[in-house]
Formats: structure tokens, C-alpha cells, sequence
């Protein structure tokens, strides 16, 4: 990994995963597998990228759990906003405001 905020941000991803299995049982296997073998912040761009969210994404949104989304972490974590362009971010933002998620 090349800097400590991509560290930091890895480890944010691993997190959210944990709590997802911890208080979802919600297994996001895939997503855990991508951020193995790409990396978390490869990851989150390839989700960012794809046209429409992942199915992990709707998953929490069913769950009521989008505050454990990649998309939560990368619209509202300012520690997190120079690994990702303004389009990236608002994207992320976008897909949350169309299920009416609003964090804290």
C-alpha cells in the first residue's frame, strides 16, 4: 500500500465488513474478496464506477444498515475525501440521498 491513508482507509473498509457480519449477519463475501486481491481503495472505486450499486449496497439498504455502505464512508468521511475525485464522492453521495439515507 502506498501511503498511510490508504492504510486508514483499508482498515475503515475491514470495519464496516466486521460489522456488517457482527450486528447484519450480513456476509458481504464478495466485497471482502475484492478488497483481498485489489485492494479497499480499488475496490471502492470499482463500485463507485459500476452504473448501478452493487448488490451488497442494496442489501444494507434493505437491512436499514447504510451507514456500513462504502458509498457512506466515501460521501461523509472527510479523513477519507483527497483518495477520491469530486465526481466519486458525489456519486456516493447520490446513490444515498436516492434511498433517503442522511448520516448522523
Amino acid at each position: 500500500m502506498s501511503s498511510e491513508l490508504e492504510k486508514k482507509f483499508r482498515d475503515a473498509m475491514i470495519e464496516i465488513y466486521e460489522r456488517g457480519l457482527k450486528e447484519c449477519k450480513y456476509n458481504a463475501s464478495r466485497f471482502i474478496q475484492m478488497v483481498s486481491e485489489i485492494g479497499a481503495l480499488a475496490t471502492a472505486k470499482a463500485f463507485l464506477a459500476s452504473q448501478k450499486p452493487f448488490e451488497g449496497f442494496i442489501k444494507l439498504y434493505k437491512l436499514g444498515r447504510l451507514d456500513l455502505s462504502v458509498e457512506r464512508v466515501v460521501a461523509y468521511e472527510d479523513e477519507f475525501k483527497e483518495l477520491f475525485t469530486q465526481q466519486e464522492r458525489d456519486e456516493a453521495r447520490r446513490r444515498l440521498d436516492e434511498l433517503g439515507y442522511k448520516d448522523r
